[in-house]
């Protein structure tokens, strides 16, 4: 892979349509640590192109003649796992579609634009350069088409110390990641919110799809709505999620503020609230993802006595906002993504820790 040798980026580009090919060709073209290798209008041209180009990293479109992207992409990454940034129209069609592409393993998506493609499009260059650059140094495996789905373990609620609430924080691969930690956890969690960097236009679907296939009650936040056991609340894309506290009772709390840490929803806001109104009674989680977004709110939920962890390199598709997180000291222990579901529930079945100031 030549994401850190020095050497550019192989890129294939796949889309059937000519001025979107010209369009990227140009953008991801005038990068210099960026090599445009080829294009192919369909699936079928692109696996003959990847086979004599050995690409780095292929940008997809999802809707194609001959074959449309999601059976390529799937047949793909079981055959010959590769980095895939889909490049795809921003519908509810569209995003439904982009989603089982991130489940099947492609590494990001960048919305396609609806109207005035060529502006639109050039719009997206520093989007779409930033991601295909993080796409060429993530962590790609081949997948399993008949994963047995494990038995989500039981959670005794007599052992859980009264108003546990966990944060969570994803970015780049947190499709994946987080399916995969709520799919092995049981109904009666504690209150959960969690923040994915996600477009407005993906969040409600997303949220709908986790709550199809996990034992929990899986929402999009809504303002003022109240935090209970056994629900999760996903941050709505463009809009940061708090968590706020009115007498006994939690609540979700939703603004149109500054993008924090380049972005918003920002993990560090959801963190920064977390350690603000729950303190020692939070459980605070960072999962795969580029950049340091949630670093910073880890470290404050920890100095308010909260439990911390991270995704362990490893199992991370991108070991970037973990990464920042362990060195800003926020993280108090990595875990395999295979092991946290267990260790959130010991977290929340312990008495809560003394903050620092206490001890």
């Amino acid at each position: 892979m030549n994401g850190g040798s020095g050497m550019p980026i192989r890129v294939l580009i796949v889309d059937d349509s000519a001025l979107i090919r010209q369009l990227l060709t140009a953008i991801l073209g005038g990068d210099k640590e960026i090599e445009v290798v080829g294009v192919a209008p369909d699936p079928i041209a692109a696996r003959d192109k990847i086979k004599a180009l050995n690409p780095d990293v292929l940008t997809l479109d999802i809707e194609m003649p001959r074959m449309d992207g999601l059976s390529f992409l799937e047949k793909l990454m079981a055959l010959r796992p590769m980095p895939v940034v889909v490049v795809s129209t921003l519908t509810q069609k569209g995003a439904d579609a982009a989603l089982r592409a991130l489940e099947l393993g492609a590494v990001d998506y960048v919305a396609k634009p609806l109207s005035d493609i060529r502006e639109g499009v050039s719009a997206l260059g520093g989007e779409l350069i930033a991601k295909v650059k993080a796409a060429a140094v993530a962590r790609i495996s081949a997948r399993s088409r008949g994963q047995v789905a494990r038995k989500p373990p039981v959670f005794d609620h007599r052992l859980s110390t009264e108003g546990r609430l966990v944060a969570v924080g994803a970015s780049t691969g947190g499709v994946e990641a987080l399916q995969e930690l709520f799919t092995a956890l049981p109904a009666n969690i504690p209150a959960t919110l969690v923040t994915q960097h996600m477009p407005a236009g993906f969040t409600a679907c997303f949220a709908k799809r986790l709550d199809e296939r996990c034992a929990m009650t899986v929402t999009e936040a809504a303002d003022g709505v109240r935090v209970l056991p056994g629900h999760v609340y996903i941050a709505p894309g463009n809009r940061h999620l708090e968590l706020v506290r009115s007498g006994a009772h939690y609540f979700c709390h939703l603004h149109d503020g500054p993008p924090v840490s380049g972005h918003r929803p920002s993990v560090d806001v959801l963190f920064n609230s977390f350690a603000a109104v729950a303190g020692k009674n939070a459980i605070g989680v960072i999962l795969t993802g580029m950049g340091s977004d949630g670093a910073a709110g880890l470290l404050k939920m920890r100095q308010a006595g909260a439990r911390t962890m991270g995704q362990d390199e490893a199992s991370c598709l991108i070991y970037g906002m973990p990464k920042a997180a362990k060195r800003f000291g926020g993280v108090e222990a990595e875990f395999p993504l295979a092991k946290l579901p267990q260790e959130i529930l010991a977290c929340a079945s312990s008495p809560p820790a003394k903050s620092e100031a206490a001890r």
